[in-house]
């Protein structure tokens, strides 16, 4: 009886967290509690510009896996393909490492800034957008590129069409990336330190809540975590939504 009424009281203690925590959650987006902006604000830029980074490498890169055969080819693949899964502990690790004040990078200062959370979270994001966007690339039909070039195309204009034909898969990929940047902590925390106003995201500062006991503030961070991360995929969902499937 009592084994029953201690995890009563528990399962009662949770449900008050929860809401506690969605209270919280809107009190403070309802205050524009500055604290909680620089977050957010941080948190966007951070895992927006990562995610711009893997885009911008991961693109180009699956382009020319996914179009083109030479030796090693396969291995490469598979190292993007199992990038997809590494854990993110282990590229903060490395990253910190590089730039540690006595590493390889560490002239440049750049350990516990929201650079080297940026070069984290684009390393984490890069497999996925590359990974998905082969895959995007080698879905389609392998007769259309000669088919272009037997029209007259140039090289150039033949990616372009191809990259255009698999947009929507491609804006798949960049989801996916942005999801895995703005939702990792392990790299951040190493790399970034987790300093209040100078490198604190909305993952970091729930781990940090969590471990003070604050459940109530930790579950309205993590509702305003999930609400940021929705509207930019909502976004991104829209505009997928509305390039229509290729023809």
């Amino acid at each position: 009886m009592e084994r029953s009424n201690i995890g009563q009281r528990k399962r009662v203690r949770g449900v008050e967290s929860v809401v506690q925590g969605m209270y919280e959650a809107v009190r403070l987006m309802w205050s524009r509690d500055p604290a909680v902006l620089d977050v957010v604000g941080l948190t966007l830029f951070v895992s927006g510009t990562a995610t711009l980074l893997s885009v911008v490498i991961g693109v180009p890169l699956a382009t020319v896996l996914a179009l083109n055969e030479f030796p090693g080819r396969t291995l490469l693949v598979s190292l993007i393909n199992v990038g997809m899964g590494m854990p993110p502990v282990l590229v903060g690790l490395v990253v910190a490492l590089l730039l540690w004040r006595s590493g390889p990078l560490g002239s440049l200062g750049l350990i516990y800034t929201p650079t080297a959370m940026i070069i984290a979270q684009a390393v984490i994001a890069l497999p996925l957008v590359t990974g998905l966007g082969i895959a995007a690339l080698q879905q389609l039909d392998p007769r259309l590129p000669l088919q272009l070039l037997g029209l007259g195309a140039s090289r150039r204009q033949m990616v372009i069409v191809l990259l255009w034909e698999a947009r929507l898969p491609l804006l798949a990929a960049v989801m996916a990336g942005f999801g895995a940047a703005i939702s990792e902590v392990g790299a951040s925390m190493m790399v970034g330190g987790n300093i209040a106003r100078q490198t604190r995201v909305l993952t970091t500062a729930i781990v940090l809540e969590t471990s003070r006991g604050q459940f109530a503030l930790a579950m309205a961070l993590g509702i305003v975590l999930f609400l940021l991360a929705w509207l930019v995929t909502l976004v991104l969902t829209t505009i997928q939504q509305r390039a229509g499937p290729p023809r």
